[in-house]
């Protein structure tokens, strides 16, 4: 099972953390499967940063295995959504950019990830969904994919050129502006338009 994520994919969310033009493309980094956290268990601060920003985003379940899959046909790879919590350990993200590093583990650390119960996308635009994401009863990230720069069917597409997608893979496809830091006894919840997705604490 891959875990395959979008940076930039908001504009909004880009010009709160680099000033620079709009990709051409889909930027892509994975997380490993020991990131992925599930069913709303807390997610406990590592002790190797002193800053772990949430990045909120809504997530799409691969299922069936596809390559160099046309735009047009990417809608039948999957049938299920969620949504997730993109960790990010910024001030290691920050180092590693200043040198010139990958930054790998400022993204994929274990538990990195924390996912959502999965829905039937029936029923919902995945074009045009709404999201968002509440620290201590306070939204602090309110985004809608119609926004993104590029579609869920546009990532798909674009991903099965390099990777084999196969059943059971998850596709983080992008977070809006509004990604902040999250500290010991917070309590996060997301949500699907009106529907709580998840909701977890910090430790």
């Amino acid at each position: 099972m891959k875990i395959i994520a979008v940076g930039w994919n908001y504009a909004d969310h880009s010009k709160e953390l680099n000033p620079s033009q709009l990709p051409e493309h889909p930027v892509i980094f994975m997380k490993p499967e020991t990131a992925l956290l599930k069913d709303n268990k807390p997610f406990y601060l590592p002790d190797f940063s002193g800053r772990i920003d949430y990045e909120c985003e809504v997530v799409v379940r691969i299922s069936k295995m596809g390559k160099n899959i046309s735009k047009k046909f990417a809608n039948r790879y999957y049938d299920e959504i969620g949504l997730g919590i993109d960790f990010t350990a910024r001030d290691l993200q920050n180092e590693f950019k200043a040198n010139g590093s990958p930054w790998e583990i400022c993204k994929g650390f274990d538990n990195s990830a924390p996912v959502s119960e999965f829905i039937s996308k029936e029923g919902y635009d995945v074009n045009n969904l709404h999201f968002s994401l509440k620290k201590n009863g306070e939204t602090v990230q309110s985004g809608d994919t119609a926004d993104m720069v590029f579609s869920i069917d546009e990532i798909i597409e674009y991903v099965s050129k390099f990777f084999t997608l196969k059943t059971g893979d998850l596709i983080f496809t992008g977070t809006p502006v509004g990604v902040g830091p999250v500290s010991i006894n917070d309590r996060l919840e997301g949500y699907i338009e009106e529907k709580k997705m998840f909701q977890f604490d910090i430790l």
